[in-house]
């Protein structure tokens, strides 16, 4: 099965973009995955190919329609995922990631100007608005290539082997541990001594209590979710529990 993408956008030009490069890039031409592309505007219904307009209630900027975005949406309706990029979504998840990666591909509505029309969400509430962070872009092209990239990495043969990135920041509920390679020593600074011991086991405590200090440190966010379901009971015995 090919992983499918298919970009609602008002710049199909961008796109492949940077995933027609290096590993996503020959994915794409090994056919592990598909683009396609959907122009927005191409749903217009006047002369101008106007797809947005001033906001109800007044402010600045401009509001995408939802009649036009839903008319492009409806188009390439199928069993796939539909997401939306918006500042207002749920945060992208490695967890969210992985399950899209393992799935039939994914529809992507790329924002821009205020965002959406909030009756899009409201008559078509398939739609999963998604967020990639804190902070605002000029619009969804950019953070659809950043959901691809995540998604594309993770299929079958892209990476190499299957367990690449079984550590990595976010798998674990962790960052990962700091990395280190030749030379073993540079501007006065060397590799930590376990490291080089060949003793697998002691590596494996010390890439372990890194990568918590670091994640504790670091991401104070990530460590209480990850203390929290480390302890968090199984749900049958919390059944057990209110009987």
């Amino acid at each position: 099965m090919t992983f499918a993408a298919t970009i609602l956008t008002l710049y199909p030009e961008m796109f492949p973009g940077p995933l027609g490069t290096s590993l996503a890039g020959r994915a794409l031409g090994e056919g592990r995955w598909a683009l396609d592309t959907v122009n927005i505007r191409d749903f217009a219904t006047d002369k101008h190919r106007t797809v947005d307009d001033t906001p109800a209630g007044g402010g600045a900027g401009m509001v995408l329609r939802a009649d036009i975005v839903a008319a492009a949406l409806d188009s390439v309706a199928d069993a796939r995922p539909i997401v939306a990029m918006t500042p207002r979504g749920r945060p992208l998840t490695q967890a969210r990631v992985r399950a899209l990666a393992e799935g039939p591909g994914v529809t992507i509505l790329c924002g821009r100007f205020e965002g959406f029309d909030e009756r899009l969400f409201e008559a078509r509430p398939q739609i999963e608005p998604l967020s990639i962070g804190d902070y605002i872009l000029s619009g969804g092209e950019m953070a659809a290539l950043l959901l691809l990239d995540a998604c594309i990495r993770l299929l079958p043969g892209v990476m190499g082997a299957p367990s690449s990135g079984d550590d990595e920041s976010f798998e674990t509920g962790l960052l990962e541990y700091p990395h280190y390679t030749r030379p073993v020593t540079w501007e006065g600074r060397t590799i930590p001594e376990v490291l080089r011991s060949g003793d697998h086991a002691k590596i494996a405590a010390w890439r372990h209590a890194r990568a918590v200090e670091d994640t504790r440190l670091r991401r104070p966010d990530l460590w209480e979710r990850h203390e929290g379901a480390r302890v968090q009971p199984p749900s049958g015995a919390r059944r057990q529990e209110d009987e």
